[in-house]
């Protein structure tokens, strides 16, 4: 049932007649006897006057749902019994016009929509129990019956008056504010327009500084920085409800759209910080911009707060001291307590961005910091990041922080950006199709391609080595180091006579020495004087140099493309992945072993383990994994301890039989996975290796089975499938549902032949996110329930791409669609819709509306 056809059939000759019954007859004047009448006292069923009962109330209602179907088809009409429920409804919702503690004059003011929605929630949403074309019949007719109620008002004596009377007090109150008082009003418009000022010189400065990042190896000729627009790529985190559902995915571009707190984890180079641009630029842009499809940022006055750049002031600042220790240029201008103001409006937007780059024993000060915040200021949006293991499950939900997790990029995403990269570039569109047929034909290769960090240096290499590309992690930072240190400078002509000039070697090494300094102290920045006295160190061992570390210091923060000094007077790596890859080859040739076994339990040095395992010579391998492993047989970390232990395995290209053999032992004892977090954390350290360890599908209970099918499909090489072909014809509705929703993480074609044409259709839906998928499940015949998922619906690629013969239960999950569902029609067997909208126009007949869970 249509509304619009529903109104527009429902003539108001026929309406007003019954609704002017529900008002009493009063006499003239402005109504000023005592005070304001409110609605209660015009209603004929309410208060003192009543001429009308509550049984009369139904019969009204009664009358206007058999006027307004009359005109209809037969074949349009509602069941008997709905339109009996339809009058309930609507007598029941016309009865609270009473619970309104509002008079006329400001009843008008709302509009007949308004008034409308207000009355369906103080009768407690009555329409919740009807049928979809019930509930738009009584939004309908209680429309109408609101448009003749709101005319009758502007019809009577008393109502001009009554407004004149209600603009002349309105007036009166604008003067009293403008009284003896002006000097303090003047003050206060004086220091407003100051603030207004200077915030458009701050949003000047943060869509300058935030909208470039960096992509190491861009471009050897010209420039290695990228447009933020052009870069940033909304990739998904999802929520571990801990319950054993699927996770729920969410764009990181709509992070905070119902999220008033976030707490986001990542790995190294998967975004995190790149986000937090983003979100600065998106919310300064003018709310007059084109294109602004972020309400819940537009506005906003963006913080940046780097928590790095507070390690050595003492953490967290003061919010008069945000700009200040950030260090912006117009810390000094901005108006006093301009920070306070903003926050205590509610109108800050704060990223606290690298918790795990602070020293683990100061992040719990850190957390009392944002407490205490959060406490003064509680009505802003924040964003807070983390490396995964950096601080404990829950760290901040005490404070009311949601948690999300940055999930690796899939095919898809992988191809956006590697389009994207080569676009930005000006390079060859066949060099970024030759890279995506070898990052999908090459396992080794593509399992590199998990986040944008490691997918541009991929982009560079392929480029710069014409198509050739290392196959191991430790072989990709050698590459990209060579590439920074060595050739970059030499092909853009940077060097002249008489210059001072490293080669490559020296320069790593030297970094080395910086990057193990950094790691050693638990320092994710370190000051200048330590810089230069940790180079004067090292320099008289290389008597080649003839420089001083002045100097040196200064041709590195130049020309390595490696180390920055973000503030005077510190210095820190462009990205902390360097860093431990470099402090890794260092503590290896200082063979300051006992030292990383002790400290293996500190979730930041992880990557520092690993690397320390691909740059070990055999025996030093062996040492390594065998000290990480120490006392499994406890609880706690020893968990932990395996899965670092197996995760160096794939970087152990030689390694002593036993100690591997005793690494598979311990983690074949962690298997199978009993839930879905611990199934992410076997996927997410052990990779490919944890696949020959997973059993099944035969003697498992079903909660089990489907944490297999989790840490299978997270690691998402085509090496899994055969695991997966055996859990393909599992009775669990949980087992088939992972499969279904995972296959945007392998070749789509292969995947859907293999896994998606063999699962029982029963209660399961298919998830879609494009019209490739679309087509695909199409060319499987079809299936009758899918889940649509995509930033915004444009019913014509559903239309084009699902085959409306089998089509019955249709999940829309959608950022933005038009309530208008009336191009469903084309779909004849469709029965059920679901969305997370509660109301829908023009919804076809027979489909029945469903909240999404």
């Amino acid at each position: 049932m249509d509304a619009a056809t529903v109104g527009a059939r429902l003539a108001a000759g026929a309406v007003a007649p019954l609704v002017r019954k529900l008002l009493v007859r009063e006499g003239p004047g402005a109504g000023l006897a005592d005070r304001p009448v409110r609605l209660s006292g015009r209603l004929s069923f309410r208060g003192e006057k009543r001429t009308l009962g509550e049984k009369e109330l139904e019969k009204l209602a009664d009358e206007l749902v058999a006027r307004a179907v009359e005109p209809l088809p037969a074949a349009e009409r509602l069941p008997a019994h709905e339109e009996r429920a339809t009058a309930h409804a609507l007598a029941r919702t016309l009865y609270a016009l009473g619970d309104l503690d509002m008079d006329d004059v400001q009843a008008v003011e709302l509009g007949e929509r308004e008034l409308a929605r207000r009355l369906r929630a103080a009768a407690g949403e009555p329409t919740r129990d009807l049928a979809g074309g019930a509930a738009v019949l009584h939004d309908a007719l209680l429309e109408a019956a609101c448009r003749q109620l709101l005319h009758f008002f502007t019809q009577r004596s008393t109502f001009i008056p009554r407004t004149l009377v209600e603009q002349t007090r309105r007036l009166a109150a604008l003067e009293a504010s403008l009284s003896p008082a002006a000097g303090r009003a003047r003050a206060l418009a004086a220091r407003s327009a100051e603030d207004a000022a200077f915030e458009r010189r701050y949003a000047d400065y943060v869509a300058r500084k935030h909208s470039r990042l960096t992509i190491y190896g861009l471009d050897l000729a010209h420039s290695r920085e990228w447009r933020l627009d052009t870069a940033f790529l909304s990739l998904e985190a999802s929520r571990d409800d801990g319950a054993g559902e699927q996770p729920v995915p969410v764009r990181t571009d709509r992070i905070l759209t119902g999220r008033t707190r976030v707490l986001l984890r990542g790995a190294a180079g998967s975004g995190k910080t790149t986000l937090v641009q983003w979100l600065a630029v998106t919310a300064v842009r003018s709310p007059d911009a084109e294109d602004v499809p972020h309400p819940e940022l537009t506005g906003r006055v963006p913080f940046v707060l780097p928590l790095r750049a507070f390690a050595a002031t003492g953490g967290l600042p003061t919010p008069d001291r945000f700009l200040e220790a950030v260090r912006c240029p117009l810390a000094g201008a901005q108006p006093p307590g301009w920070a306070d103001r903003v926050l205590a409006d509610g109108r800050g937007l704060l990223l606290v961005d690298g918790v795990d780059e602070i020293p683990e024993r100061e992040r719990e000060e850190t957390r009392r910091r944002l407490d205490d915040l959060l406490g003064a200021f509680p009505d802003n949006l924040w964003l807070v990041t983390s490396r995964p293991s950096a601080v404990r499950d829950e760290w901040l939900a005490s404070q009311g922080f949601g948690e999300l997790s940055l999930t690796p990029m899939d095919r898809d995403d992988v191809a956006a950006f590697v389009t994207r990269w080569h676009t930005a570039a000006g390079a060859d569109p066949e060099m970024a199709r030759s890279l995506l047929t070898a990052l999908r034909t090459k396992q080794d290769l593509g399992r590199l391609a998990t986040n944008p960090l490691m997918c541009g240096l991929l982009c560079a290499l392929h480029r710069e080595r014409r198509g050739f590309l290392p196959q191991s992690r430790r072989d990709l930072y050698e590459a990209a180091l060579s590439m920074l240190l060595e050739r970059r400078d030499v092909e853009r002509g940077m060097h002249r006579d008489g210059d001072l000039r490293l080669a490559k070697e020296p320069q790593i090494t030297l970094l080395q020495k910086l990057a193990y300094w950094m790691v050693r102290n638990d320092r994710a920045q370190m000051d200048r004087a330590d810089a230069l006295a940790v180079l004067g160190d090292a320099l008289p061992m290389m008597a080649y140099l003839e420089a001083g570390p002045e100097e040196v210091l200064r041709y590195l923060l130049e020309r390595s493309g490696l180390l920055r000094e973000p503030v005077a007077g510190r210095v820190d790596f462009v990205h902390r992945t360097f860093q431990d890859y470099l402090a890794a080859k260092a503590l290896v040739e200082a063979r300051d072993f006992p030292w990383l076994v002790d400290n293996a339990d500190r979730t930041e040095l992880e990557d520092v383990v690993r690397m320390a395992v691909a740059h070990a010579r055999p025996d030093e391998r062996a040492r390594i994994i065998t000290g990480v492993l120490g006392d499994v047989l406890g609880e706690g970390t020893a968990v932990r301890r395996v899965l670092l232990a197996l995760a160096c395995l794939e970087q152990a290209t030689e390694l002593d039989p036993t100690v591997r053999e005793q690494v598979r032992s311990l983690a074949g004892e962690l298997l199978p996975p009993r839930d879905p977090r611990t199934a992410r954390a076997l996927a997410d350290f052990g990779g490919p290796l944890v696949l020959e360890l997973l059993p099944g599908p035969e003697g498992l209970p079903d909660e089990v089975a489907e944490a297999v099918v989790v840490t299978a499909t997270r690691i998402g090489t085509d090496a899994a499938l055969p695991l997966l072909t055996r859990y393909r014809s599992h009775p669990s509705l949980g087992v088939r549902r992972q499969l279904a929703w995972s296959w945007h993480r392998f070749d789509r074609e292969t995947y859907a032949e293999e896994i998606l044409a063999h699962l029982d259709e029963e209660d399961l839906y298919f998830s879609a996110r494009s019209t490739d998928d679309l087509r695909a499940l199409r060319a499987l015949g079809g299936r009758s329930r899918i889940q649509y998922r995509c930033f915004s619906l444009k019913p014509a690629r559903l239309i084009d791409n699902i085959d409306a013969g089998t089509l019955t239960h249709l999940w829309i999950r959608a950022d933005t669609y038009s309530p208008d569902f009336s191009w469903l029609e084309v779909f004849p067997r469709l029965r059920v819709l679901v969305t997370r909208l509660r109301s829908v126009e023009k919804l076809p007949p027979g489909i029945e509306l469903r909240s999404e869970p």
